[in-house]
């Protein structure tokens, strides 16, 4: 498989802010949409979208926390959205189409992580349904306000797709449940998501990226228990987090989803992973969790993962 998943030198790095990445980069007259833009990552990411000159619509599953957290970032809007519930996505894109604007950033931010086994809508499996499926009905809802000729989707995927492919047999988890197998096939999907949209949108000039942010610390561990992350290194007993364990501020675990959606140097680029302010190297053939794997990458896969979706949520903007 040919792939343009190489290094291209962009003199940034891991410790790179996402107002370093930013840096004579003029966002003015430019609308973005940052799916929990008003927590961790995407509050950082917000934040960064605004100093640069854009305003940033941030859609929320609660919007009174939303507004509490933005307040004082001049060019932000707060609306209502749950991407466990497709009704939620229906409402929120209705809204935003009817009043005419045009989008030129999507940055599918917002997730759950390694959650205890959840089922939302009909039955779905929490993770993939709001990681994934939610998401997926958004941009597809929202593609005729897409602009064409520049605007890009960032799908925030994770180093923790390594973990898992997409489990044919049973996307849902109806058996056999591991929530980080789950959240790995949901990140994998992130991937493979962004692959299949930049073949479909790069005709009209959309592009699509995914990315892994890097290892942050943030309320996304929310489900996760102390002793577990002490378990795994990520802090000390008080709390703290452990210098060894190599985690990102938030301001740099934004760079690269910010990098992504406004970088000259990706122009005419689309439909890879990115890390560490880069495009990703795929990853080495020994299992090493560097890089991307060849299955979130596979174009049959992503058509596949695609035409499931659409199937599941009764959105397809291609069809």
């Amino acid at each position: 498989m040919t792939t343009a998943q190489h290094k291209i030198g962009s003199g940034f790095g891991a410790h790179s802010t996402a107002d370093d990445v930013l840096q004579g980069v003029d966002l003015t007259g430019k609308l973005a949409i940052v799916t929990g833009g008003y927590s961790g990552l995407g509050l950082e990411t917000t934040r960064a979208l605004t100093k640069a000159g854009a305003h940033v619509v941030v859609p929320a599953r609660r919007p009174a926390a939303a507004r509490e957290a933005v307040e004082g970032i001049e060019g932000v809007e707060v609306d209502e959205l749950d991407l466990g519930d497709l009704d939620s996505v229906r409402a929120f894109a209705e809204r935003f189409l009817a009043s005419g604007r045009t989008i030129d950033i999507v940055i599918d931010n917002a997730g759950i992580m390694a959650c205890p086994e959840t089922r939302v809508g009909p039955g779905w499996e929490a993770q993939f349904a709001t990681n994934h499926l939610g998401h997926f009905a958004l941009v597809n809802r929202l593609w005729p306000a897409i602009e064409p000729g520049g605007a890009r989707i960032v799908s925030v995927s994770s180093g923790a797709h390594h973990i898992s492919g997409i489990r044919w047999d049973d996307v849902h988890w109806r058996t056999g449940y591991d929530k980080w197998e789950a959240y790995g096939q949901a990140k994998t999907a992130n991937v493979l998501f962004a692959v299949h949209l930049d073949r479909l949108g790069k005709e009209s000039g959309v592009r699509a990226f995914a990315l892994h942010p890097g290892g942050i610390l943030t309320p996304l561990q929310r489900h996760l228990a102390k002793e577990e992350m002490v378990e795994r290194g990520w802090i000390d007993e008080n709390g703290n987090p452990l210098n060894p364990s190599g985690f990102k501020s938030p301001q740099e675990g934004a760079a690269t989803q910010v990098w992504a959606a406004t970088s000259p140097q990706l122009a005419g680029l689309g439909g890879v992973y990115c890390e560490d302010c880069d495009i990703a190297e795929v990853a080495p053939a020994d299992g090493e969790r560097t890089g991307v794997r060849d299955y979130a990458i596979d174009p049959e896969q992503a058509a596949r993962l695609w035409t499931l979706s659409a199937e599941l949520t009764g959105v397809n903007a291609f069809a």
